[in-house]
């Protein structure tokens, strides 16, 4: 799943003709074919992004808990949002757990918050599902860890574009 998705997102933000930022990625717009290939899907929310433009002004919309900081809270949209949202979701795979449901005790809001902790922590090991077993080697897991923490940086221009994301699993 999180191979396609990652190539879909780079094609939409770097590759297409029309610019697109998808505004609402998440693990349930994130759709399985027969052949388990992922497909972006729900495109509702999506605006273009004309290649002059530095952001796009609109209104917020979109999912709590996916929202990049700066969307949500001044509106500023870029490409980088969707690369936020992409992290957020990179982190429930490998945690096995809802971003906005999982409190793992009264000090953290979300997942995203407890991963931050553990970063600093050193203890990224912590976040991975135990159910994924060896169908990922730990090595794969804390690297996946890694580039959605890249993902979710605070400063949108820390992140990462997607093909970037795309070049570390290459």
């Amino acid at each position: 799943m999180h191979r396609h998705s990652k190539r879909g997102l780079a094609f939409l933000h770097e590759e297409s003709a029309l610019k697109i930022v998808h505004r609402d990625i998440k693990t349930t717009n994130i759709l399985l074919d027969r052949d388990l290939n992922s497909k972006i899907s729900d495109f509702g929310l999506a605006k273009l992004d004309e290649e002059e433009n530095t952001h796009i002004s609109t209104r917020v919309a979109g999912t709590i808990g996916y929202m990049a900081p700066e969307y949500a809270l001044w509106g500023y949209l870029t490409y980088k949002a969707d690369v936020y949202s992409f992290g957020v979701v990179t982190l429930e795979i490998v945690a096995g757990r809802n971003n906005t449901k999982y409190r793992p005790n009264e000090n953290f809001v979300c997942l995203v918050d407890w991963a931050l902790v553990l970063q600093q922590k050193g203890e990224l090991l912590e976040l991975v599902d135990p159910r994924l077993g060896s169908d990922v080697s730990e090595e794969e897991a804390i690297r996946m860890v890694k580039v959605a923490l890249l993902c979710i940086n605070a400063a949108p221009a820390l992140r990462p574009t997607m093909s970037a994301v795309v070049s570390i699993y290459a």
